[in-house]
C-alpha cells in the first residue's frame, strides 16, 4: 500500500447549512490510485489478480465490431508507447480480433483495505475482482464481477492471457497501488428536492457557515453556493467504493435489479479522472503542493484510463444477493 492520502477538511460543514442533509450522508472510500508494482496480494488498480491456477480465465464471446475508423493496439505496444514516449515511440497498431478475447484486470480489492464491499450472503469473501473487455460493448467496455475468499486460493495463475488487441488506449489500466480513505459524501444536487435546493441557494444559510462569494462571483450567487455544494461539499472526485452516484451526462435514473427489483448500490466508480479545476478542495494534503503545479497526468489521471470522452463508469450491485447481474453506468 502506499501512504496514507488526506482528503482535507470540507470549505464548510453542510450540514450546519442545510441541516436536513445529516441523515443522507453515506461513507465513500476514495482509492488513490497512484502508478506502482502491485502484487497479487495487493488491492490495486490494473495490477495481477489473486486468481486461482486452477480456474479457467474468462473470456469475452464479443461481438466485437470495428468502428472503422479507429485502430486497435496490443496491450504490450501501449505499454512500450507508454514508457517510451518522451523519446517518441510509436504505438503498435494490429490486426481487429476474431474469435473470443480473454478479459483485462481492472480492479482488485481486498475487504481489509475497503471493509464497505462486505457482499451480503458470503462471509468467507473478502476479494472482489473486476475484470472487463477492452471493447465498447456497445459504448464502454463491459465489465465482470468476481467475489472470492483470498485463504482459499493456493496456487496463483503466474501467467493469465491478454486481449491480443485493445480497441482504445484508454482502456488499458496502468498499474496502480492504492491508498483508501474513507470519506462522507452527500447526494448529487439533482437528486436534492426543490426545498433542500431552495436551502442550499440561501444566502443567509451560507453567511452563518463563513461562505461568501467574492466580488467575481456575486452577480450569480444562486449559483454560486450550488457549485461550492457540488464541487466541494458532496460527492469525491475519481475512484472510489461506496457513496454517492456522480450524475452529469443525464438526470438521475432508477437502478434496479434486473432479477428482484431491488434498488442498487453503488459498488465502484471507475474514474477516467481524478478531479478538475472545479474540485481542488479534494486534492490529497499530501500532495497539494505537486498538483497544483504539476503539468503532466500522473495525480489527475495516474491509471490511464479514458472512458466515454472522460466521464465515470459507475458499477452497482444489488444488496439482496452478490449472485444477482449489477449493473454498469456512465456518468
Amino acid at each position: 500500500m502506499l501512504r496514507v492520502r488526506t482528503t482535507p477538511p470540507r470549505p464548510a460543514d453542510v450540514t450546519a447549512i442545510v441541516p436536513r442533509l445529516a441523515p443522507l450522508a453515506r461513507t465513500a472510500t476514495r482509492l488513490h490510485p497512484r502508478p506502482g508494482k502491485p502484487s497479487p496480494h495487493d488491492s490495486s488498480v490494473g495490477g495481477p489478480l489473486l486468481w486461482p491456477a486452477d480456474e479457467p480465465w474468462p473470456h469475452c464471446d464479443g461481438p466485437h465490431e470495428w468502428d472503422g475508423v479507429n485502430d486497435p493496439v496490443t496491450p504490450e505496444g501501449e505499454r512500450q508507447w507508454r514508457l517510451h514516449r518522451a523519446a517518441g515511440g510509436e504505438k503498435a497498431d494490429a490486426p481487429w480480433p476474431e474469435g473470443p478475447v480473454p478479459l483485462l484486470p481492472v480492479a482488485q480489492l481486498y475487504v481489509r483495505d475497503v471493509p464497505l464491499l462486505r457482499p451480503p450472503g458470503q462471509a468467507a469473501a473478502d476479494v472482489l475482482q473486476v475484470l472487463w473487455c477492452p471493447f465498447d460493448h456497445p459504448a464502454e467496455p463491459r465489465t465482470t464481477l468476481f467475489w472470492r475468499s483470498a485463504a482459499e486460493v493456493a496456487d496463483i495463475l503466474d501467467a493469465p492471457p491478454e486481449p491480443p488487441v485493445i480497441q482504445f488506449s484508454g482502456y488499458l489500466p496502468e498499474p496502480c497501488l492504492l491508498a483508501p480513505e474513507e470519506v462522507t459524501e452527500y447526494p448529487h444536487l439533482m437528486e436534492l428536492d426543490r426545498e433542500l435546493q431552495r436551502q442550499l441557494e440561501d444566502r443567509k444559510r451560507w453567511q452563518a457557515a463563513g461562505v461568501v462569494p467574492d466580488s467575481s462571483d456575486a452577480p450569480y450567487e444562486k449559483d454560486f453556493y450550488r457549485e461550492s455544494y457540488r464541487g466541494g461539499l458532496s460527492l469525491a472526485p475519481g475512484w472510489k467504493a461506496g457513496g454517492w452516484t456522480r450524475w452529469g451526462l443525464t438526470d438521475p435514473m432508477p437502478r434496479l435489479c434486473s432479477t428482484c427489483g431491488t434498488g442498487m448500490d453503488p459498488l465502484l466508480t471507475i474514474s477516467s479522472s481524478e478531479g478538475d479545476a472545479d474540485e481542488e478542495s479534494w486534492i490529497p494534503a499530501e500532495e497539494r503542493a505537486r498538483a497544483l503545479t504539476a503539468t503532466g497526468s500522473e495525480l489527475t489521471n495516474p491509471t490511464m484510463l479514458s472512458l466515454a470522452r472522460g466521464y465515470d463508469l459507475q458499477l452497482y450491485a444489488c444488496p439482496a444477493s452478490p449472485d444477482h447481474p449489477h449493473l454498469q453506468l456512465v456518468q
